[in-house]
């Protein structure tokens, strides 16, 4: 059986002036999937993201999100989807509780409701009455991810969910991650190798704003004779893509 395309990208660019972010990248993100792109910092993940969540415009070439086209009609994109930033977008005076009903409230959802199942889906009733400043960088990313959740997004964009957290921290990330695979559609940047490893469907090399190869672990090791995501990514990036 044939998947469903949640995501469709062709040839999408994003320049600035004389520098390319983001050349001519083409992409078929499948429903349900858990979609990772990975690269090291500056390669145009967070780039293709913004373009994805119409944040910022590409410069040439289009994407759909589920058949609706990012600059032609982007009120219904945004209306799709969910977004968590490397930058933790949450208001750091009003406590955990006042930023999941603020949300809810913005998306027309019933605040009560939405802020317990919220609470208990990423279990943070113990941090529930504390202001999101007081909060470790653990705890701020949940929040984070649960605001972004709270309008119930077909797809989910994840900016590099676990930067900075320590390994326990990230460890528990990930269980919730896996979960909410389940009900969505979830693309995740990442430059840490385990992470994409562990969690992706499917993932994406990206070196210097382009696209090098895409598949599952298996598919990419296949291509590349290696063994580990590691030295997958250190083959392609040394040979400047697959030979």
């Amino acid at each position: 059986m044939i998947p469903n395309n949640a995501i469709t990208v062709e040839n999408l660019t994003k320049t600035y002036g004389a520098k390319t972010a983001v050349d001519k990248i083409n992409l078929a993100i499948h429903e349900n999937e858990l979609f990772a792109l990975l690269g090291v910092n500056g390669a145009g993940k967070t780039t293709t993201i913004r373009m994805l969540s119409c944040l910022s415009s590409p410069t040439s070439g289009t994407a759909e999100i589920l058949g609706h086209d990012v600059q032609k009609d982007p009120e219904a994109v945004k209306a799709l989807i969910g977004i968590s930033t490397q930058d933790t977008a949450v208001a750091e005076n009003l406590t955990v509780e006042e930023n999941l009903r603020f949300m809810a409230g913005i998306f027309g959802k019933d605040e009560d409701e939405a802020t317990e199942k919220a609470v208990n889906a990423f279990h943070l009733e113990e941090v529930r009455k504390k202001r999101a400043k007081t909060l470790s960088g653990g705890w701020k990313r949940k929040l984070s991810i649960a605001m972004a959740i709270i309008s119930e997004p077909k797809i989910l964009y994840l900016d590099e969910p676990t930067l900075g957290l320590d390994v326990l921290a990230r460890r528990e990330l990930w269980k919730i991650i896996k979960e909410l695979k389940k009900h969505m559609t979830v693309i995740l940047t990442t430059h840490y190798m385990e992470e994409a490893e562990m969690l992706a469907d499917r993932i994406a090399l990206m070196i210097d704003g382009s696209i090098v190869c895409t598949g599952t672990l298996s598919e990419l090791e296949s291509l590349t004779g290696q063994t580990g995501l590691e030295n997958v990514f250190v083959y392609v990036a040394e040979n400047g893509g697959l030979r």
